[in-house]
């Protein structure tokens, strides 16, 4: 049973400043994803995003990477939805997780925004929360005081291999999505353990 997937968002911040940040890691999900299938993005001043499309057999699905600030990306969001009458179950939003580890990504339906101003301005800005998710871990800072410096900055090599390993096994988890289905592709991300490198 395929799940239709019609929008793809990642959230990051724009800008080389915040390219290598974690805030970032939903960029880099769907510009993994971008690389695979050939996808190339570009600007569009209207949505104030990077968008682009994959087509494949039934699948059409338009692809958004908001250029406004990570707690702008509802802007983007709403008005692409909007315009191509994408419902909320039809849009897969990919960021970053505090509180996953580095190295484990989970698809999640809908919910709330679980403290991440990205997620809150989609909600505030679409009015829904049954959007699909794919949070990809990056790890806690341990207080909430540090999250801040933490989510703006660089993660160490070792740890941004162990993200990098999990998006590239995200990303395809989202092809999983949709040809086989949420259950599938449920099995797959979640039973994705990272490789010890010794």
């Amino acid at each position: 049973m395929e799940t239709s997937i019609k929008l793809l968002v990642g959230l990051g911040n724009p800008g080389p400043e915040y390219e290598k940040t974690r805030h970032n890691a939903g960029f880099w999900l769907v510009e993994d994803f971008c690389r695979r299938h050939g996808v190339s993005l570009s600007p569009d001043s209207k949505s104030k995003a990077l968008i682009g499309r994959y087509q494949s057999g039934a699948q059409d699905v338009r692809i958004v990477l908001p250029q406004g600030f990570m707690n702008r990306s509802g802007f983007s969001v709403a008005s692409i939805a909007n315009f191509y009458k994408i419902p909320a179950e039809q849009i897969l939003v990919a960021y970053d997780e505090l509180d996953l580890p580095p190295g484990s990504a989970k698809f999640k339906k809908g919910g709330g925004a679980g403290g991440h101003n990205g997620i809150k301005d989609i909600i505030a800005q679409t009015g829904q929360q049954d959007f699909l998710r794919l949070r990809i871990g990056i790890g806690h800072p341990g207080h909430k005081s540090k999250v801040t410096g933490f989510v703006l900055g660089k993660a160490p090599p070792a740890e941004q291999q162990l993200i990098d390993d999990c998006i590239d096994e995200a990303s395809r988890s989202i092809d999983t999505l949709m040809v086989e289905g949420w259950g599938p592709a449920l099995l797959r991300l979640h039973s994705y353990r990272p490789q010890q490198k010794g």
